[in-house]
């Protein structure tokens, strides 16, 4: 069983940074696909970011240009590079991890709160 823990939330004005890591243990992740979403206050859960393991990416239209998913398999590591932050940025994110050979993200860290303030 993996865990997985997300850390580098916090507050930030518009128009900042913040980066964003998901640190994987109980197994290697390298042949996982591993992807951010977060959930704002009253929606739904929503993609934001995805990496494979070949270290192919896509992002959600409204973050594309401004946020960069990577990895790093020696460490185990995810991490989200956000830029130019709006509010609407405002949610909580979650590292997820797909299960090999499905659609499914099986596993979920616990997440960690981004607010931008405006």
């Amino acid at each position: 069983q993996v865990q997985l823990v997300e850390s580098g939330g916090g507050l930030v004005q518009a128009g900042g940074s913040l980066r964003l890591s998901c640190a994987a243990s109980g197994r290697t992740f390298s042949s996982n696909t591993m992807a951010w979403f977060r959930q704002a206050p009253g929606k739904e859960r929503e993609f934001v970011a995805g990496i494979t393991w070949s270290a192919s990416s896509w992002y959600a239209d409204s973050v594309l240009g401004r946020f960069t998913i990577s990895r790093d398999n020696s460490k185990n590591t995810v991490s989200l590079q956000m830029n130019s932050l709006k509010a609407e940025d405002t949610a909580v994110y979650y590292c997820g991890l797909r299960d090999v050979g499905t659609n499914v993200f099986g596993s979920w860290g616990q997440g960690t709160q981004v607010t931008v303030s405006s």
